[in-house]
């Protein structure tokens, strides 16, 4: 890390992936509890911690969640006195989602008492394009304005080669994207946008909107000829587990997807769940299952 480079503290996973994607992990002084990077991330104190007891099923995971939301209590802890302790020049946050990272109000609470008085950089993607824009927010406020547009113009170019491919194929599928099972909800903000550049019609998701809770009766409705379940904050494996789940409900044999086996579990940590760089990853294979 050069002398002039600042030093960062990302409070979610999207804003390390940008950070390590410019050049500037050595930039970077604490992460959050979901930061999983292999390399240096590994060893970096962790500037946040989780409300959810670890081992918790989905559907006590989503009661805890409405229940602090009720309340109006933080899914999450922030350890100001670490921070204090690293005195970093920047924090990069965000404020679109209080279910998946801290959010605004606690960073606000905590910055007063910070010796350091580091700039915040909130980043509230919604759409794919709104995600190029955070990438070249962070390359600006970090010194990397170059190397920003230049990767944003890389993931231009491969998300404009899934669109030619795409336009070379039929029909367009209909498709469920499910970003938890118990209760179902659907993807939002940039998920809908994905599969539509994917090749298929999102008709649960609403493009750049929260995700939301659907009823089994909407999925059944909807009649989806494949099914994608990416469950935030579950690897590919636990995702497996939640299929279970929904197997088990009634119609859901009837269902064109399940008739014919077009039902595909992706990893809901690393996909599909992080506003950064890796979203056109995500996207890239969601174009390989829609084209099976």
């Amino acid at each position: 890390m050069s002398a002039s480079a600042p030093r960062v503290a990302s409070l979610l996973p999207s804003a390390t992936e940008i950070v390590r994607a410019l050049g500037l992990e050595s930039a970077l002084v604490a992460v959050s509890h979901s930061c999983d990077f292999p390399g240096r991330v590994e060893q970096l104190p962790r500037a946040t911690s989780t409300r959810v007891p670890s081992g918790a099923g989905s559907r006590e995971i989503d009661e805890i969640v409405r229940d602090c939301l009720r309340r109006g209590e933080s899914l999450y802890r922030l350890d100001q006195a670490l921070l204090d302790r690293l005195r970093p020049d920047v924090i990069v946050t965000q404020s679109l989602c209080e279910v998946c990272a801290v959010g605004p109000d606690e960073v606000e609470r905590a910055i007063p008492a910070l010796t350091s008085k580091p700039a915040v950089i909130m980043l509230e993607p919604h759409t794919l394009e709104e995600v190029f824009a955070s990438i070249q927010a962070v390359g600006d406020a970090l010194g990397r304005p170059a190397e920003a547009t230049a990767l944003v113009e890389e993931l231009r170019r491969r998300v404009n080669a899934v669109r030619a491919r795409v336009a070379l194929r039929g029909r367009r599928p209909r498709v469920a994207f499910l970003e938890w099972a118990d209760p179902p909800i659907s993807g939002g903000h940039w998920n809908p946008e994905l599969v539509e550049l994917a090749g298929g019609r999102d008709g649960l998701g609403r493009p750049g909107r929260p995700s939301r809770t659907v009823s089994w009766e909407e999925i059944l409705g909807w009649r989806p000829e494949v099914m994608v379940l990416a469950c935030c904050g579950f690897d590919e494996a636990r995702g497996r587990e939640e299929l279970e789940l929904l197997r088990r409900l009634p119609g859901f044999a009837d269902l064109p997807c399940a008739r014919s086996s077009r039902i595909h579990v992706m990893d809901g940590v690393r996909l599909f769940s992080r506003p950064g760089p890796s979203l056109v990853d995500s996207l890239e294979r969601l174009a390989a299952v829609l084209g099976d």
